[in-house]
């Protein structure tokens, strides 16, 4: 998807699409390494975008997981469908995950990447988006989203990295910053208690 098309995007629906330019390759390497997604069944990723995370998960999941990518944006649906033809991408908000995987016949996913901008997001929404997670994680799950270095400046991004995720989740790592992204991202991995 050429820059101009994908900022447009940004622009038009910038409380559900929120980046400063598409996420780089080597962002997308680096969160899906960090996700260990070899030996998960099945395999969320929350905000496609244009593919760039979609195209890295199915290239290092097991062949027989299940995978779905959902994303809000139809414009960025298609451009997800387009790269990444195999991948079941679906047009819809990540709080109902779970009604696409239990027609894959999954209950609870082993793994969820996340492109979400969290910051853009008004309290209800990053709450009902985060509670959805928790439920939908089999116990040991894993959760891995990323933001931009300075998203914990704005109060939005304090009340859901500092506040919000480590009170859903125990234990949370943050990695990074990954410099070969503009601009560069700490990494947030934390998994569903229990196994």
């Amino acid at each position: 998807m050429p820059w101009l098309t994908f900022m447009k995007e940004v622009i038009r629906e910038n409380k559900t699409t929120g980046a400063l330019g598409p996420s780089s390759k080597a962002l997308a390497e680096a969160v899906t390494d960090i996700a260990q997604l070899s030996g998960a069944k099945s395999i969320v990723e929350y905000g496609s975008g244009e593919g760039v995370f979609t195209e890295a998960i199915y290239r290092k999941m097991d062949k027989d997981a299940v995978f779905i990518a959902m994303e809000i944006n139809p414009v960025l649906v298609e451009a997800t469908r387009k790269r990444c033809p195999e991948v079941k991408v679906v047009h819809d908000g990540a709080q109902n995950a779970r009604k696409y995987l239990q027609e894959c016949g999954k209950d609870h996913c082993d793994a969820i990447v996340s492109g979400l901008p969290w910051t853009r997001f008004d309290d209800g929404l990053q709450d009902e988006i985060l509670n959805a997670t928790y439920e939908l994680l089999a116990p040991g799950g894993r959760f891995v989203t990323f933001a931009y270095a300075f998203s914990p400046i704005f109060s939005s991004g304090r009340r859901f990295f500092l506040d919000k995720l480590p009170k859903r989740f125990p234990r949370v790592n943050r990695r990074g910053p990954i410099l070969k992204n503009f601009p560069p991202c700490h990494v947030y991995i934390t998994e569903k208690p229990g196994q």
